[in-house]
């Protein structure tokens, strides 16, 4: 009886074996359920750190004795694998405009590979809704309402991130705004101080808010803006304008091991995108790049996560395209 983790002396009877086949059983499922995860047997995850739960430990090893070689040989390749698919364990990720279309998928993403992520919106409800939606599926995260333009609201989330995390890693600015369908000339001076200070100001000003806690940790600063075709001319303005804004901090903060760079989306299938639906526009789009189809949150999420790893470690003051062939813009 010492494979399951008990031992005595003469032969246990069921109702004595029952209690410890479960939680062997149990121990086995947790050991399974850390792999699938990329933890390290015995383990749970707790706000990107892990912690060892020894009191599987001898139970789990036991097990083992009734294994053949080559499926040990197999389960540590598998936690290897897992493990190296983690690739931001134990980080921590802010990002704003993160409760729907491009930054909750990027939220996402950056949390299934590890980091502990926070979000934050303008409602209080997307929030909630969003943060129970991502713990459900297993992922550390936290929330907290932050209109950027707000000083006040960007104060609370840098304190939310420090109570959580203690520090920051990556920040990934992707709130915007846009209260005008129309041209640039025909843009009022109270639509051009929305759109410049939420989409250019506030970026900038959130950073210098954090940069104290991202100093020296290999951080990352990621600015997200689609770029729409037509009909959104102070905004493209404004947009365009965080292309310098990522030039300029990128050779600012290489001393302090900060890199920036630009994420620069086509054609996404998001609810903003849709202020600039027009009648087989989508259709024409094709035709125009030879595309089979429009770009989804997901194909930037993937790229975000990469742009903080450490195989980006050598990329900065980057301006990258992900449209699709649809660059012409």
């Amino acid at each position: 009886m010492q494979a399951l983790g008990w031992t005595s002396i003469g032969d246990p009877g069921p109702a004595q074996l029952l209690p410890s086949i479960l939680h062997s059983f149990e121990s086995i499922y947790w050991n399974c359920h850390c792999l699938s995860r990329g933890l390290p047997p015995w383990t749970k995850l707790t706000r990107g750190k892990t912690t060892e739960i020894t009191m599987f430990r001898p139970l789990t090893w036991g097990w083992k004795s009734f294994l053949p070689s080559a499926t040990l040989l197999s389960m540590r390749s598998i936690s290897s694998v897992a493990n190296s698919s983690l690739k931001l364990v134990n980080k921590v990720a802010v990002v704003t405009g993160s409760t729907n279309g491009i930054g909750f998928s990027i939220a996402r993403r950056l949390a299934q590979d590890g980091a502990h992520v926070i979000i934050s919106s303008r409602k209080q409800q997307n929030v909630d809704q969003v943060v129970d939606i991502l713990q459900r599926e297993g992922l550390s995260v936290a929330g907290t309402v932050c209109h950027v333009g707000k000083a006040e609201d960007r104060e609370r989330l840098v304190a939310t991130a420090l109570k959580h995390c203690g520090g920051v890693d990556f920040l990934v600015c992707t709130a915007g705004v846009n209260p005008l369908v129309g041209s640039t000339l025909g843009s009022s001076e109270q639509v051009w101080d929305k759109i410049l200070s939420v989409n250019v100001k506030a970026p900038a000003l959130l950073l210098s808010q954090l940069l104290p806690h991202m100093e020296n940790r290999g951080s990352s600063l990621l600015i997200c803006f689609p770029f729409q075709p037509q009909k959104l001319g102070a905004y493209n303005v404004s947009k365009t304008a965080l292309l310098g804004l990522t030039k300029t901090l990128a050779v600012e903060l290489a001393p302090k091991n900060i890199r920036v760079n630009c994420l620069v989306p086509g054609l996404i299938k998001t609810d903003f995108s849709r202020l600039t639906e027009v009648p087989d526009f989508e259709e024409d789009w094709k035709k125009i790049f030879g595309m089979q189809r429009v770009g989804k949150p997901e194909d930037c999420a993937g790229l975000v996560s990469f742009l903080c790893s450490p195989d980006a470690s050598y990329i900065t003051g980057e301006n990258i395209v992900v449209a699709g062939f649809s660059t012409h813009l």
